[in-house]
């Protein structure tokens, strides 16, 4: 049986079979969850100006 490390808690689990996968849990997939709505992850780089539409666009 394949085992893998969960992200969000560090825990270990049996991979197969489970419907929560990469996380070890329901509970650690919402606190994931929660992690990217309260924008706790972020991606490198400038935030494009949402109002600036490119010169190509009709």
């Amino acid at each position: 049986m394949t085992r893998s490390r969960c992200p969000a808690c560090r825990r270990e689990f049996v991979w197969q079979g489970n419907p929560h996968r990469p996380f070890c849990s329901l509970a650690c997939r919402l606190i994931d969850l929660g992690t990217w709505l309260d924008e706790g992850y972020r991606i490198e780089g400038e935030r494009p100006n949402e109002m600036e539409r490119p010169d190509d666009v009709p």
